[in-house]
């Protein structure tokens, strides 16, 4: 058998890399919001497949972080947002280092909990980078959103950043940023995630031409997509007639992935408005089998007890979604699971895991609506508000997870 050649090497491990973290992720301007407020959004992709909420004390700023549920998820963190406003996420670039030596890497998770510790603003932002020791060992596309109308990309290597604003009419003109495993600005012939980036950019321009920007909606396109970009396979479209018609499908290459642990959707706040009102969507787990949970910075470090970090490093939520998505990839030897068992998800007498779950996320984001609608604007009496909607939350999400597939929540 013929050596394999250095390039050959770094080719299959750049491989190997990009089927791991193959991050999916959009920010959009306020200013093109019908509400006024920011958007921010990342589906995570990882090695680390248990994923939890942490609300952390350690800076400047407190801030809420989603983390790997592993010893080490003190020291970084993965997105998330703080007191101030101020929220974070990355995706894996892969080309923004072309050329470079450097041995450094894959500080992106200690970055951003820096950002979120000390950052109120693009700009502060924009300070740490630069004031930061090179080489910073990144190679990333950084999203940000602030409360004073600010939202951009930082496409980032060891010793540079350029910001993608998306306040720039000449490079987004509906305010819509998205990047998945590649920088605009780097190496045009490297990078991963175009087929994604191509299936985000048709779901979510149609849901901008449409006006429908309602975090249920942006999530439901993205995070729940099921169709190929570039096959044009739409699995949604395969439904077999009951659960117990086993048909299985290559699942590859979908905004949603097997590597998929968390979804963040981070709704800021308009600017010129108080930090206080911004808030975020989490779905802890394969976002297949998981239900997303709201969670508001305000109410300190009390959040839904199904998305936090318990003494086990573990979310409650996050555990169960993995129970499930075992059904759904029950093939376990050689190339088995990358293979999903779609009548487990969805047929046509009802019975899927999604089709279940699609109620309950419906009962999550109407009582929230009802429950925003009518709570007071800030002080004790909004943090009351939120904390009742959080034991409700709690109560809803374990009664339904065993009522319709046995497991237990806890």
């Amino acid at each position: 058998m013929k050596k394999l050649t250095l390039f050959a090497i770094l080719f299959l491990l750049a491989g190997a890399a990009g089927e791991v973290w193959s991050c999916t992720t959009f920010l959009m301007s306020g200013k093109h919001t019908p509400d006024g407020r920011p958007l921010l959004y990342k589906n995570r992709d990882t090695g680390t497949l248990a994923n939890a909420l942490v609300y952390f004390t350690d800076g400047k700023y407190d801030y809420i972080g989603l983390v790997d549920s592993k010893e080490s998820w003190n020291r970084e963190v993965w997105g998330g947002y703080n007191s101030a406003g101020f929220a974070i996420m990355n995706s894996a670039a892969y080309n923004n280092n072309a050329g470079d030596t450097t041995k450094l890497s894959d500080r992106e998770g200690e970055v951003m909990k820096m950002a979120l510790a000390t950052c109120a603003t693009l700009a502060d932002f924009e300070k740490m980078l630069s004031d930061m020791p090179k080489p910073l060992g990144v190679d990333a596309n950084f999203g940000v959103i602030d409360a004073h109308g600010g939202a951009a990309y930082y496409e980032t290597g060891n010793f540079t950043f350029i910001k993608i604003d998306a306040n720039d009419p000449a490079v987004a003109p509906n305010g819509l940023l998205i990047r998945t495993n590649h920088s605009f600005t780097g190496s045009k012939e490297v990078g991963y995630g175009y087929i994604r980036y191509a299936a985000a950019g048709e779901a979510l321009n149609m849901a901008v031409a449409q006006k429908r920007l309602d975090p249920q909606y942006l999530l439901s396109i993205t995070s729940r997509n099921l169709t190929n970009a570039l096959t044009k396979v739409n699995l949604r479209e395969v439904m077999p007639a009951t659960a117990a018609d086993a048909t299985f499908r290559y699942f590859e290459d979908f905004i949603p992935r097997t590597s998929t642990a968390s979804v963040m959707l981070v709704v800021g706040a308009a600017s010129g408005e108080d930090p206080a009102n911004a808030m975020m969507w989490t779905i802890a787990g394969f976002p297949l089998t998981a239900v997303a949970v709201p969670v508001w910075i305000s109410t300190g470090s009390v959040m839904p007890a199904v998305v936090s970090m318990k003494d086990d490093m573990h979310a409650s939520l996050c555990d169960a979604a993995m129970t499930l998505k075992r059904q759904l990839f029950p093939i376990t030897r050689g190339s088995g699971g990358k293979y999903m068992n779609v009548a487990m998800l969805m047929n046509r007498e009802g019975s899927g895991i999604l089709q279940k779950l699609e109620p309950i996320e419906d009962e999550i984001f109407r009582k929230t609506a009802e429950m925003v609608a009518a709570m007071p604007e800030k002080g004790r009496q909004q943090k009351e508000a939120i904390l009742a909607h959080y034991n409700w939350l709690d109560g809803y999400i374990v009664q339904s997870y065993r009522e319709l597939f046995g497991i237990e929540v806890k």
